[in-house]
């Protein structure tokens, strides 16, 4: 049975004051997976030209693995091949992986063979060289930015969560532990994580004195109203544990969902060329990512004609430059179960906020002026 540390009982209040949309220049800090694919890079390049609204302490890097996904998808593939031996639950991995496996097919791609799968070497991968790989990135992204935060940034997790009431210590936890108590309840340290929560929940059981200080801004799965389904959510999936406990704990959590708010802010191969590429060295890396998805080979896919990618990370980056452009509301916090469903109960929960919607246009528009500003900047001659 799983066990919680004894947090602080927030009072409804203390909820609704902390939880209030930010203003001014808040601190934060930026915990990602940073290599799972490309979307992690366009937030940290929003993020950091995005300093004068926003006060950035750190950035943390996350575990992530594939691994999981990889064996589903081999086990769809069983059930696909002999759909009368399969479980019920073996035969639900083939309504999510089918179009998936049919894509495989047609390319010609061995589905157990890790070289074709993952030719890059990025995705399935164990977590703690997620991690690593992660932490390379962010500097990557900092070095094509001419930004050195080197001394900002730190190494996550090695592993995910294996106890509900047992950190993973690592650099990030401990730093995240240190800097969040400095900060309070009328001056929260807000945390953007766009990844497995996995760092997160470590500090959270280190200190839990530190939710009185902090609040957590986390994009994952489904709106907290659809209670029927089990969320298909790369970042809530990794580590359960660690998912479960930011609604467990009481801590002020802004909940902001993947589907069908984050994937609004879709970006075709057309905006990318128009808007990113040429705009200084981390447009153009962008813009490199984008061409050169380490995914498509994992999903099947090949060419760009007639699609899109979606930039989920954005909406954590948005709502704290300007909470206007993810309108949200307060609403109790539900019950997260180990099958990754939301559950409503009828005893009263502890106050959240939640993503209603999204203003993708102007989320775009400021992204893209600031790529260009930025760009224009560096092409100047010295005066």
């Amino acid at each position: 049975m799983k066990r919680l540390r004894r947090f602080p009982q927030l009072t409804e209040a203390q909820y609704r004051e902390m939880l209030q949309p930010p203003s001014g220049r808040p601190r934060c800090v930026i915990d990602t997976d940073a290599r799972n694919e490309i979307d992690d890079q366009f937030a940290l390049a929003w993020a950091l030209l995005s300093r004068d609204a926003l006060d950035i302490e750190a950035i943390y890097a996350a575990p992530y693995s594939f691994l999981q996904r990889w064996r589903d998808l081999q086990k769809a593939a069983l059930v696909k091949a002999n759909p009368a031996a399969a479980s019920d639950a073996d035969k639900a991995l083939l309504i999510t992986y089918d179009l998936q496996l049919s894509r495989l097919e047609r390319a010609a791609t061995d589905i157990g063979d890790r070289a074709q799968m993952d030719p890059q070497a990025l995705t399935l991968v164990e977590p703690g060289r997620g991690m690593e790989l992660s932490y390379q990135e962010i500097l990557l992204v900092c070095e094509k930015m001419g930004i050195d935060f080197t001394n900002r940034v730190f190494r996550g997790s090695d592993r995910y969560l294996e106890s509900y009431d047992t950190p993973v210590k690592s650099e990030a936890a401990t730093h995240l532990v240190e800097t969040a108590l400095t900060a309070s309840a009328e001056s929260p340290l807000y945390v953007l994580a766009i990844g497995a929560p996995t760092n997160v929940a470590s500090a959270l059981l280190l200190a839990p004195e530190i939710s009185e200080r902090v609040v957590v801004v986390w994009t994952a799965g489904y709106p907290t109203t659809i209670t029927g389904i089990a969320q298909e959510s790369f970042n809530m999936e990794q580590d359960m544990l660690a998912s479960q406990l930011l609604f467990d704990c009481g801590i002020p959590l802004v909940y902001l969902p993947g589907f069908h708010i984050g994937a609004q802010l879709s970006l075709s191969l057309p905006e990318m060329a128009a808007w990113v590429k040429g705009a200084g060295a981390i447009g153009d890396y962008l813009y490199w990512l984008y061409t050169n998805n380490p995914h498509f080979p994992f999903l099947g896919l090949s060419g760009h004609f007639g699609r899109s990618w979606i930039i989920w990370d954005l909406i954590n980056i948005a709502w704290l430059i300007e909470p206007r452009w993810v309108p949200s509301y307060l609403i109790d916090a539900p019950l997260l179960s180990a099958d990754r469903r939301w559950r409503r109960v009828a005893s009263p929960r502890h106050l959240m906020r939640e993503g209603l919607d999204i203003s993708r246009d102007a989320i775009f528009r400021d992204f893209f002026h600031k790529l260009a500003s930025a760009a224009d900047r560096t092409s100047r001659p010295n005066s």
